[in-house]
């Protein structure tokens, strides 16, 4: 195996950059899905369940993290879980692979997040649009903790189908086969 590409996202835009685009991701789903939402509500906006909301803004993140985790199941042995402080206080948790695994099982891990959680928050405005304002928050929250997986689902997309993905100090390594001639 020789690495391909070597893809660091926090390097190559910067965290100021990464937290304004994340930001005007928040602000723009939000302002488009609430938008959209008051277009087709029928019911009044209740204010009840204020507690749930917030332990749901709360657990998304964490949430987020396990639903990673669980397409990498599987490859439970070279997975690694730490808790790293960003500016000092803020708990990040990371999951670290060790071994490389196959480039459409690293795609699906970082997709399924978005698809399952928006998913589930669509839908929730949806069914219980007197709450369309708590699922509108936590969906454009959820869009602002997605941007950087979705930097990296474009960055790997153009790689070889074949490739494995092995997480490095550096970043991630896209690996190729030796091609045979």
């Amino acid at each position: 195996m020789h690495c391909w590409k070597t893809i660091n996202v926090r390097k190559q835009y910067g965290f100021d950059r990464i937290f304004m685009l994340s930001s005007l991701i928040v602000l723009a789903v939000f302002s488009i899905f609430y938008v959209a939402m008051e277009v087709t509500r029928q019911a009044d906006l209740s204010d009840q369940g204020f507690g749930i909301f917030f332990a749901s803004f709360l657990l998304l993140y964490p949430t987020h993290k396990l639903i990673h985790y669980l397409p990498l199941i599987r490859y439970r042995k070279e997975v690694r879980f730490y808790v790293k402080r960003q500016l000092g206080i803020i708990p990040i948790l990371v999951i670290r692979i060790k071994e490389p695994i196959p480039k459409t099982r690293f795609l699906f891990a970082l997709l399924a997040p978005f698809v399952l959680i928006n998913g589930v928050l669509i839908a929730g405005a949806i069914l219980f649009p007197m709450f369309n304002h708590y699922f509108t928050m936590l969906l454009a929250y959820h869009c602002g903790i997605c941007l950087i997986d979705l930097l990296y689902i474009k960055n790997l997309a153009r790689s070889p189908k074949l490739a494995l993905i092995e997480e490095t100090d550096n970043g991630y390594e896209i690996l190729v086969p030796p091609v045979s001639v």
